[in-house]
């Protein structure tokens, strides 16, 4: 499950439906190895290399890689004056990437002397994501973020009807959806396109990436934005919803019966 999202046992809102009780404060931290190596590129330069990062659970966050100071490249970086305080780590202190031309302002930031609670922060390092051009999981690029391992994704054939509505107009009725479930969010329903009156939509410039299931364009209506979304070309691993639809249930009625 979702360590952290959801009903996770790190979540703010834990299971009530156990015979044990997480003691420490409401917001919890969990550090875990990364089990691969991870590689990040800004500028054709590769700033970070480590085979020894950590993903940092924090509640009601996802996770973030932490590596080792001696895994990223410190010629690249230079400190800034930017400082920030969490109650729960410490104070951060920034540093910028340089390269060429080209600068990631405060992308590096460290806990250099972390609360003690948090004290298996000191010395490391965490990069944001979109600070940089390219991150790599061995030798795949990945997008949005790493891969949690606490959570899947799953994807099954059902029989239940699903009507989806904007106000009293039918937008969608399918007695053939895939259900896809993944941690800590609500169940999607993705269903065919020719249980979708295509002709009330039409395509958006929004597009989203998801690390588990890939990059999703979104269709609209005459009133409503980026009121579902489509995944054409999916990882290899969510396949069965390649070009079927999903609705947002907050922005129409998505009926299960």
């Amino acid at each position: 499950m979702s360590l952290t999202l959801g009903n996770g046992p790190l979540s703010a809102n834990p299971p009530s439906a156990a015979n044990y009780r997480i003691d420490g404060p409401a917001h919890k931290l969990l550090a875990t190895p990364f089990p691969r190596r991870v590689r990040g590129v800004f500028a054709d330069r590769t700033v970070l290399d480590t085979d020894r990062g950590v993903l940092v659970h924090e509640s009601n966050i996802l996770p973030r890689l932490y590596v080792p100071e001696e895994d990223l490249d410190t010629a690249l970086l230079t400190d800034t004056d930017l400082s920030t305080h969490c109650p729960f780590k410490g104070d951060a202190s920034y540093r910028s990437i340089t390269v060429g031309e080209g600068t990631a302002e405060n992308a590096v930031w460290a806990y250099r002397e972390p609360l003690p609670a948090a004290e298996w922060l000191r010395g490391y390092a965490s990069v944001y994501w979109a600070a940089l051009d390219h991150w790599y999981d061995e030798d795949e690029e990945v997008f949005g973020h790493l891969r949690d391992p606490f959570t899947r994704v799953d994807i099954r054939a059902s029989s239940r009807k699903v009507v989806v509505r904007a106000g009293d107009q039918v937008l969608a009725e399918s007695g053939r959806p895939l259900v896809l479930s993944e941690n800590g969010l609500p169940n999607r329903y993705y269903l065919p396109r020719e249980d979708v009156r295509l002709d009330l939509l039409s395509p958006t410039d929004t597009s989203t990436v998801c690390p588990y299931k890939g990059t999703a364009s979104y269709v609209r209506t005459a009133e409503i934005e980026d009121v579902a979304w489509i995944y054409e070309q999916p990882f290899v691993e969510c396949t069965a919803i390649a070009g079927k639809i999903s609705f947002d249930p907050g922005k129409v009625t998505v009926e299960v019966v």
